[in-house]
This record gives C-alpha cells, structure tokens and sequence, in this order.
C-alpha cells in the first residue's frame, strides 16, 4: 500500500496547492517528477543492495526515510522545500515495490507464490483507487492534508523489524558481475519493448491521468478535490476489474492483439478528454 501512495493520494489537491504556492501547473507537475525520479536510478541499485545485504536491511530505512519525508511536506509552505522533501521522499519509495514483489519471492514458491503476487496486485489496485478519492477528501480540509499519509510508513517500518521472519539471502557476485548477468536476460527485442511500453503507460498515467486531470477538472469544471480525486480513483477501479478476466481474454486473443487495442482504447479516451462538456 506504501508503494502506491506517494503519487495518487496527493494529485487532487494540486489545485488548490497551485493557488495557495502561486505556481503554474507545469510547476505543479514536479511534485511528481521528483519523486518518480530516484526510482529510476536507485530501483536497480535497491535490488543489488538487498541481495548483497538483505531484504530487511534495505526496507527499514527505506519506509522510514518515506514516511518522515512524506509527512514533512505537511507542514512546507515553500514550494523549493516541498519539491526538497519530495526527493527525498522519492529516494525512500524507490526500494518499496522492487523489494515487496521480491519477499514475496523469497517466502512462497510454486503454487503459493502465484496466489500471493495476486494479492499483492489486489492490494496494489486497491490502494491506487482508494487513495485518490481519500486525498481528495482530506484535501478539501486544506492541501497539505494529504501529503500527511506517509506517516504511516513509519508503525510499518517497526512491524518490518519485527514480525517479518524471511529467509535473508546474501549474493556474493560482485557488481560487475552482477551487471552482466542482468544484462544478458533483457538485451532482445521482446524485453525492449515491454519495457518501452511500460514506459509510455507510465509517463501517461503520471502525467495527463495524475497530474494534470485534476488541474484540468478545477479550472474548467471548478470540481471539488474530492470530486477530482473520484474521477481518477474510476481509473484504478476499471483497470482492476478488468485484469481479473486477463487471463480469459488472453485464452481468445493474442497477447500482442490485447497489447495493441489497449493503446488504442488509452488515445481514444486521452482524445475525447478534449470535448467533454462537463465532469
């Protein structure tokens, strides 16, 4: 639930965030940028980092450094110091998903670890569609509201310390080695391309889903931040229901074929966005 927060409880409070700070909506969209951003670089280090020295070792101050990052920006009201805190909160979310799909790894196997990667997604998706609807809620009280619900990162990290009993493994490669033995799993075409599509759904997702839908929504709508917040969890909502008939829909038609309408289904819903005469 950790690994889910950052990005989607905050979003509906952008606009009134943007009219409180004086900042433009690009501006607004750093918020996200520079949380998202060490993920890129630190998501790989993270992974080498918890198989060298343990899973433990690497999520404890990792949910830590989240949740008291997360809940300082609750109490910034200078822009430059809340886009500060939101690095740092960044630096501390890049180890949470990477880590929690791989203890699931690491204490389950075979049919087991099957049924628990799907809760995980089932909880995954819960908290996509939950928290922008309780962000838009909290942020109707103030905008700063919302950027409180890290704090709870901070009981987890006690709980990690002491109720998570896992098999710690410790990787004696070296880095270089390491490296290469990564490299040689994703150099062909069919991995570049997931991951270029696994881009391209996010870099839509965060920025006109997340980010710039619920300025959109205030200013020409004059929606509610729980209003905004709703309309986004509806994403979340929808694309759970939907992955629960992923496998029968992949039993009557070909990856590559769901693949390609799913992009088709995003631009035609991103297009129409343009029209819409009301909420």
């Amino acid at each position: 639930m950790m690994a889910v927060l950052g990005s989607s409880s905050v979003s509906p409070a952008f606009p009134t965030l943007a009219a409180e700070l004086g900042v433009s909506s690009r501006q607004v969209g750093l918020l996200i940028t520079v949380f998202t951003l060490p993920g890129v670089f630190l998501t790989p280090v993270a992974g080498v980092l918890s198989d060298k020295f343990g899973r433990k070792t690497i999520l404890k101050p990792s949910l830590l450094l989240f949740g008291v990052a997360g809940g300082a920006c609750a109490l910034a009201r200078d822009f430059e110091l809340l886009l500060g805190l939101r690095v740092l909160q960044g630096v501390g979310a890049a180890a949470l998903g990477a880590t929690n799909v791989t203890l699931i790894g690491d204490l389950f196997a075979g049919r087991e670890r099957t049924a628990a990667l799907g809760y995980n997604l089932s909880v995954l998706s819960t908290g996509t569609a939950s928290y922008p609807a309780i962000g838009g809620a909290l942020a109707t009280f103030g905008w700063y509201y919302p950027f409180a619900l890290p704090l709870l990162a901070i009981p987890i990290a006690f709980l990690v310390l002491f109720s998570l009993h896992n098999p710690e493994t410790h990787n004696e490669q070296g880095l270089k080695e390491y490296a290469r033995t990564i490299w040689s799993s994703v150099k062909n075409r069919t991995v570049a391309g997931l991951f270029a599509g696994s881009l391209v759904t996010l870099v839509l997702l965060f920025g006109p889903l997340i980010v710039y839908l619920p300025i959109l929504m205030g200013q020409a709508f004059r929606a509610s931040p729980l209003v905004s917040g709703v309309v986004v969890a509806s994403t979340s909502v929808t694309t759970a229901l939907t992955s629960t008939q992923i496998g029968r829909l992949a039993s009557r038609f070909p990856e590559k074929t769901l693949v390609r309408a799913s992009f088709v289904l995003y631009a035609a819903a991103m297009a129409l966005v343009a029209f819409v005469p009301s909420v």
